[in-house]
Parts: C-alpha cells; structure tokens; sequence
C-alpha cells in the first residue's frame, strides 16, 4: 500500500468532489477575512479534528503530514510577532520589537495559514483527481476541452517521471561526469532540459491532434457520455450540515 492509501474509506469520500472544493473555497474566504484570535484558534481545531477523523488515515501518517503545517505556523507567525508595530510594547532588541498587538496579530496570521492549509489537505486527500474533473464537467458545465486537458496532463506526470530516470540511467552509463559548482548545474540543466521539453512537446501535439479528432473542441451544450458519471447524494447534504455546524460553534465560542 501506498503512503496516500487510505486505512479506510470513510462518508467525506463519497462527497461530490466539485461540491466539496466550492464549499471549502468559501470555508477559505472566511478564514482569510477573519481576524479574531479566538475565532480563528477554533477554526483551525475544528479543521484538525475533520483531518484526524475523517481522513481515513492511521495516526502515525496522519502525524506526519502534519508536521509541515508546525513549520508553516512557526514562520508565518514569528514574522509578524518579532517584527510588528504596537503600542503596548512587551520587549524590544535591535530591530526586534514585540508588542501585544504584533503577537496576536502573528498568532492569528498562523492561525489562519494552518486552517488554510488542512482544508486543503483533506480535499486533497479525500478526493480523487479524476473525479473531481468529471464533476466540473457534470455539475458545474465546465467545458469538456478543459477538463479532459487537465485530466491528460496529470496522467503525463508519470510519464515524464519515467522518462527523467530513463535519461539518469543512459547518462550514468555512458559515464557523463559533470563539474562542480554552477557551471555543473548547467551541464546537467542542458542535457535533462531540452530533451524532456522536446519529448513533452511531441506527446502534447498527439494529445491536441486526439481530441480534435473526438471532437473536443464542440460546445460543451451538446450532450456527451462519460465514462465516470457523478451526481449529488445525500452525504453532500451530510458535508454542508457538518461544515456548517461546526464553523458556527467555532464561531459561538469565540463570543
């Protein structure tokens, strides 16, 4: 099993994946406008409980994918608080000032970069790519030209994964030696960068000439059938009352 295996499949899976991004950009909207310490602390604890419990994660992965987001909270947070302007000042030395309101100022600007940060780390780890572009196509009308673009470049990611070890293993074989500093830099720049480019730029022209052969480039008005359909359920009811319940208790409490 991979690392981004699930343990188990829990009921946010079965989210539409076009519902669930639209409901957390608006979650988003309201955690970046927010600027409420308390407020703000509540919704990044209810935003980790969602990751804890809902993810379907054992708690080890789910530990370490959280580690990123203590760094994250430490930078963001200690760049506002060392360096602020205030008036109640709490201590001073050379350029570093603190001040009461540059330290709850930094606490609420981490804050509310970790909250960001999860919401974004369970759409991602609770929805599948493929899905989720199906989605837009089915329930929000995107054009199928741009979707099945997106769909074909994520599934070339592993292509041109293949394609980089490919060309480490010939180079390692034909003994390349590069030399140091910044101008080995440049020599392994040149001899990655235009032949991937090149091979890169040939699969998208097969990729372009394919879909205007399937007639991709149609109005997306004209019926089509998909391979994937998708379609609202009750658990997308089940995930707007969740969310809302539990952004407006966060809100309660910070009263």
């Amino acid at each position: 099993m991979g690392f981004f295996t699930p343990q188990r499949i829990t009921w946010l899976y079965h989210v539409n994946p076009a519902f669930k991004f639209i409901v957390f950009v608006l979650l988003l909207c309201v955690a970046l406008i927010n600027r409420n310490f308390e407020f703000a602390l509540n919704q990044m604890i209810v935003y980790l409980l969602v990751l804890i419990l809902f993810c379907g994660y054992s708690w080890k992965k789910t530990a370490l994918l959280l580690l990123p987001f203590l760094f994250v909270f430490m930078s963001t947070a200690t760049s506002m608080i060392l360096f602020g302007k205030g008036e109640h000042m709490w201590w001073t030395w050379g350029l570093i000032r603190i001040s009461e309101e540059s330290f709850f100022r930094g606490m609420v600007l981490g804050l509310k970069t970790c909250s960001c940060g999860m919401m974004g780390m369970v759409f991602a780890l609770t929805s599948k790519p493929i899905l989720f572009f199906y989605a837009l196509m089915q329930q929000f009308r995107m054009p199928p030209k741009f979707a099945y673009s997106f769909i074909a470049s994520i599934r070339m990611l592993p292509m041109i994964m293949d394609e980089f070890h490919i060309r480490s293993n010939v180079l390692k074989i034909r003994g390349k030696r590069y030399a140091r500093g910044v101008k080995g830099w440049y020599q392994r720049l040149s001899q990655y960068a235009i032949p991937l480019l090149a091979q890169s730029i040939r699969r998208a022209q097969r990729v372009a000439v394919a879909m205007e052969a399937k007639r991709f480039q149609m109005s997306s008005s004209r019926s089509r059938t998909y391979y994937y359909t998708t379609s609202y359920s009750r658990f997308d009811a089940a995930f707007i009352a969740v969310m809302l319940f539990l952004v407006t208790f966060a809100f309660v409490l910070s009263d």
